[in-house]
């Protein structure tokens, strides 16, 4: 597994961060024999911001005709406009509020217009045929959930394969604390899962 060190706001902003993701990937395959790895089965993933960066990883991959085996994405803000029906349910008091995420945007993006960037918001994307299969997990509780499902059917409307699991009673960054959270532990059992079986190797570690 490589980790992607990207560069952070507000001293690095948008699409820095993207830039670093991009430019990770396209490393590791070209270095992909020194490691070992196969890049026909090679998958991006992250959680958050992170989930962000590995969906829009993923439409750069499809643009350049890099295959990968999947999209692991952990509620990833996919949406250049916080204003879902989720949004205003949970605006505030379930971890993340919509007055933090304006701050974190006001701490990325150089102005208004970079909300209108795919690379910022991969819902925006004008066609999403032939882009890595996708696993997509949810919170029940999390400001995002209502855009981690429309981006689910996106998804499915192009054609891609697709898995949406909503974990229940859920919040962000709940994926995080698996060492005493039963439903995180069963969200890590199920992202290995679906990795395995992208990687054909289903069985594994059953």
């Amino acid at each position: 597994m490589f980790s992607v060190d990207y560069r952070l706001a507000p001293e690095h902003r948008f699409p820095s961060a993207q830039d670093d993701a991009f430019d990770s990937l396209a490393w590791l395959r070209n270095e992909s024999t020194a490691f070992g790895v196969d890049p026909a089965r090679i998958a991006v993933g992250g959680d958050s911001a992170g989930g962000t960066l590995a969906a829009a990883s993923a439409i750069h991959a499809r643009d350049r005709g890099w295959p990968l085996a999947l999209q692991l994405l952990i509620y990833p803000g996919v949406s250049s406009h916080q204003d879902s029906d989720s949004y205003r349910r949970f605006a505030s008091g379930y971890l993340l509020d919509a007055q933090t995420v304006q701050w974190f945007f006001a701490q990325t993006l150089r102005d208004e217009r970079d909300r209108l960037d795919w690379r910022f918001a991969p819902l925006r994307a004008s066609d999403l045929r032939g882009v890595a299969p996708a696993w997509i997990a949810g919170a029940e509780y999390d400001p995002l959930i209502d855009e981690n499902r429309a981006y689910a059917e996106r998804l499915r409307e192009a054609g891609v394969p697709v898995r949406f699991v909503q974990y229940d009673g859920m919040i962000h960054s709940f994926f995080q604390h698996a060492g005493f959270v039963q439903a995180a532990r069963r969200a890590h059992r199920d992202a290995c899962a679906a990795l395995r079986e992208a990687f054909g190797h289903p069985e594994a570690g059953q």
